[in-house]
């Protein structure tokens, strides 16, 4: 991972974490587990990062809860 996508995967964790109100680290393991950072964040990179801040959170917050790692 380059170092673009790599500043991009942590914006998207503490901004989410944020938005959940819960910590960075927690919401990196959710991600991990649900295979988003590698199956989903990284690869669309290119695609992502041209979006609203806002937009990237409620994205990355409904597929965690489609996927069922938060209610």
């Amino acid at each position: 991972m380059d170092f673009k996508r790599l500043n991009f995967t942590i914006f998207c964790i503490n901004n989410v974490a944020s938005f959940l109100g819960r910590n960075a680290k927690e919401v990196y393991h959710m991600m991990q587990d649900t295979n988003m950072i590698d199956g989903y964040i990284v690869p669309c990179y290119d695609v992502l990062h041209t979006f609203s801040k806002e937009y990237i959170v409620d994205d990355i917050v409904q597929l965690l809860q489609k996927k069922g790692a938060i209610v």
